[in-house]
């Protein structure tokens, strides 16, 4: 049965309270990997964005029309990588055509958006909760933007960092990115009380 939840609320839910980043922790990989530069980060979050939402849509459609009509559930895992896979095809795809140079820029993570966690995290979210198919767009809209708000927003602190004298040289790096991190997941968790996606 389908949770009682406006899809306004689920939308702005997923952006902030349950960001699928910052609260599950999912999709973490790239988003360390690319935030070093704003530009890449901030196509990376667009090509997220834009796979999240076509995949949660497509893949509720796949798993209410064939999935569970032919009864073939212990494939859906197999079925929703095979929809997320050639979505993120024809993305890529398209940004080759259309824009190179943030081609090049996104480099390797562009199709490890394929196996990116927080994409089938959301599809999952997305089946286990009984979402219906607007809330799952919405759903999917929003944990799409919401990622890319994380990765915009760790993009900007990381420069900022980098360029500031007063950080020590031995801080500088990895250490102190998941330092910046745990920060960023505390406070959207803080929030976590206000709206309930669950």
């Amino acid at each position: 049965m389908a949770p009682d939840i406006s899809p306004f609320v689920l939308f702005f839910a997923s952006i902030f309270t349950s960001n699928i980043l910052l609260a599950n922790f999912l999709g973490m990989c790239s988003f360390i990997s690319v935030s070093k530069d704003i530009t890449s980060s901030n196509g990376l979050g667009m090509a997220v964005t834009m796979v999240m939402t076509i995949t949660t849509a497509l893949n509720w459609i796949v798993y209410h029309k064939i999935i569970i009509p032919f009864e073939i559930e212990y494939l859906r895992y197999i079925i929703f990588i095979i929809v997320i896979a050639a979505v993120v095809q024809i993305l890529e795809m398209l940004i080759d055509r259309l824009s190179p140079n943030l081609y090049m820029s996104l480099g390797i993570f562009l199709p490890l958006i394929t196996v990116n966690c927080a994409i089938l995290g959301v599809t999952l979210f997305m089946q286990l909760r009984y979402y219906t198919f607007i809330q799952s767009i919405f759903y999917g809209l929003g944990s799409g933007l919401g990622w890319w708000l994380a990765i915009m927003a760790l993009a900007a602190i990381r420069k900022r960092v980098d360029n500031s004298p007063n950080v020590p040289a031995a801080l500088k790096g990895p250490g102190l990115t998941l330092i910046i991190i745990g920060i960023m997941a505390m406070a959207f968790i803080g929030f976590s009380g206000m709206l309930n996606v669950q």
